[in-house]
């Protein structure tokens, strides 16, 4: 069952698709984090992978990778926790964000079966060119799971080829260079997005650099949907020491939701 293909997802309005770490702060929670996004409104989640070399992160997931390292997150231990999200009630479609070292050390096979027996939806792999993508987009379609394609602005030679054949969503990606909060985006992206929007069969979804309400406001006024990650694991950073205590976790949680709350507010309007 790919959620992201069921009317949930596919017909939803104004998507707000939030990237977490896995393992970070630690194992307990952001598994509690996730399933508060869900409550929270999420229309899906990323559920990303500790990297040694992510070459696709700011300094704010690197920073949030090398916690959550130390504290013995890993791609295993990714696949586990998104089991036990599914296992505790996270129905929103899920998909894995990792590098292609990890997956092919553990075995793309491997990898995607234990996807598959987590019940999760999707796959994205930043730095997999989409010209080598066909063998895993085949074995990955085969367990009814998407391989999530990217488009950059710096792509338009290729956007159009790699819309037409976009599984789960298109990640269009606002700016060059890695993932990180910003304060003004290209003119040009509105009509570079409707391009690809008609060239694709599935939502086209803006990330890289949001982080305000402005900007959730702004991009869901010309894509599918808004993926903030950045943002969110500052916020989550910032309340690390009292989301790793059970006693204080609780109203860390609660923070970060209103957080969320206040970064969506203008798409609730």
């Amino acid at each position: 069952m790919n959620r992201l293909k069921q009317d949930a997802f596919l017909h939803a309005e104004k998507r707000f698709v939030p990237y977490i770490m896995s393992g970070h702060p630690n194992y307990e929670s952001s598994v509690e984090i996730a399933l508060m996004l869900e409550r929270a409104g999420a229309a899906a989640l990323e559920w990303g992978v500790p990297f040694s070399d992510p070459l696709a992160d700011g300094p704010v997931i690197q920073s949030a990778g090398d916690y959550a390292r130390a504290r013995g997150a890993s791609l295993h231990k990714a696949l586990e926790g998104a089991k036990e999200a599914r296992a505790r009630g996270l129905s929103i479609p899920m998909i894995l964000f990792t590098y292609i070292n990890p997956v092919l050390s553990a075995g793309a096979d491997e990898v995607l079966d234990r996807m598959q027996d987590a019940g999760m939806d999707g796959i994205l792999i930043p730095d997999l060119p989409f010209e080598e993508s066909g063998p895993l987009r085949e074995a990955a379609k085969a367990r009814g799971i998407s391989l999530i394609s990217l488009v950059a602005p710096s792509s338009r030679t290729r956007m159009k080829k790699i819309s037409r054949e976009g599984d789960g969503f298109i990640y269009y990606v606002t700016s060059l260079g890695v993932t990180g909060t910003r304060e003004n985006f290209s003119e040009n992206l509105q009509n570079s997005i409707e391009e690809v929007r008609e060239a694709a069969d599935v939502p086209v979804l803006a990330g890289f650099g949001i982080s305000k309400p402005e900007h959730v406001s702004f991009f869901h006024s010309i894509a599918d949907g808004v993926i903030v990650g950045s943002a969110l694991v500052s916020c989550i950073s910032e309340r690390a020491e009292r989301l790793e205590d059970q006693n204080t976790r609780e109203a860390a949680l609660n923070e970060i939701e209103a957080f969320i709350d206040d970064l969506t507010s203008k798409q609730k309007g």
